[in-house]
C-alpha cells in the first residue's frame, strides 16, 4: 500500500454529527473527497440539504441528511439504524455536534449549564455506543472521532471567553475518548479526538469580531484557522492512516497551547 492509499476511504461509510455546517461540513467534505459515503445529521435541517447536494458534487460516495438531537437516544438510534440501511455499515464516526452559551462562572444558568454538558458529552457518549455496537457485531472496527476543544485543556481567557460550561465539557470529551478507546480496542475500534482552536465558524464569528486582536494575540501562529487545516488532521484520524493511535487528542490550534 502506497502512503497515498492510507488516506482513502472508498467503500466506507461515515456519520458526522452536525454535519451541515461549520467544521462538520469542513469535516464531511474531508470524508466525502476520500470517497466515503456520508451520513450528515443535525438538529437545525435547514442547512443539510444544502449541505447534502455540495457533498454530493464533491465526493465519490452517497450522502444522506437526517435530523437528530444526538442527545436523544431515539433519534441516535434512527440515524445509526438508517446509514446501515442505506449504506450497509458504518466505518467512522465524527462526533462533531455541539453547544455553548457564553456568562461569567457566578452568572451562569444552570439550565444552559445543563445543555452544553447534555450535547457535547451526553450526546457525544450515545452516538458513540450506538455506533460502537454495528461495529462490534459486525467485527471488522472501524474510527471515533471525537471533536473536542483546547477549552478542554486550558482555562477560558476571561478577556473574551466565559464558558464554563463548554469548557468542562470539552475537557469532559477527551477524558472520555481515552476511556472509549481502552474499552473498544480489543474490537479494533480506535477513538481518538480533535483539540480544535479559533476557526471562525458561526459559533464563534461575533466573539472573533469583537476580540480578534486579543485572540490573535494568544495565537503564536497570529491566524486563525482555515478550513484545510481540520481537514488534514480529521481524514488521518478516520483514515488507515492512523491504524496504531487510539486515546489520543490531536491539537488544532496555531499554537495557542504551546506556551
Amino acid at each position: 500500500m502506497g502512503v497515498l492509499d492510507l488516506f482513502g476511504l472508498e467503500g466506507k461509510t461515515a456519520v458526522v454529527t452536525g454535519g451541515g455546517r461549520g467544521l462538520g461540513l469542513y469535516m464531511a467534505e474531508a470524508l466525502a473527497e476520500a470517497g466515503a459515503n456520508l451520513t450528515i445529521c443535525s438538529r437545525r435541517r435547514e442547512q443539510l440539504e444544502e449541505a447534502a447536494g455540495h457533498l454530493e458534487e464533491v465526493g465519490g460516495g452517497g450522502v444522506l441528511a437526517l435530523g437528530c438531537d444526538v442527545a436523544d437516544p431515539e433519534q441516535v438510534e434512527e440515524v445509526v439504524e438508517r446509514t446501515v440501511e442505506r449504506f450497509g455499515s458504518v466505518d467512522v464516526l465524527v462526533n462533531n455536534s455541539g453547544a455553548t452559551w457564553g456568562a461569567p462562572p457566578l452568572e451562569m444558568p444552570l439550565e444552559r449549564f445543563d445543555q452544553v454538558l447534555r450535547v457535547n458529552v451526553r450526546g457525544t457518549f450515545l452516538m458513540s455506543r450506538s455506533v460502537a455496537r454495528r461495529m462490534i457485531e459486525r467485527g471488522s472496527g472501524g474510527a471515533i472521532v471525537n471533536v473536542s476543544s483546547v477549552a478542554g485543556l486550558v482555562g477560558g481567557d476571561p478577556r473574551y471567553m466565559q464558558t464554563v460550561g463548554y469548557n468542562a465539557s470539552k475537557g469532559a470529551v477527551i477524558s472520555m475518548t481515552r476511556d472509549l478507546a481502552t474499552s473498544w480496542a480489543s474490537h479494533g475500534i480506535r477513538v481518538n479526538a480533535i483539540a480544535p482552536g479559533w476557526f471562525p465558524t458561526r459559533m464563534s464569528r461575533a466573539l472573533i469580531e469583537r476580540h480578534e486582536r486579543e485572540m490573535l494575540e494568544d495565537i503564536p501562529m497570529r491566524r486563525f484557522g482555515k478550513p484545510e487545516d481540520i481537514k488534514g488532521a480529521v481524514l488521518f484520524l478516520a483514515s488507515p492512516a492512523s491504524s496504531y493511535m487510539t486515546g489520543q487528542t490531536v491539537v488544532v490550534d496555531g499554537g495557542l497551547t504551546a506556551w
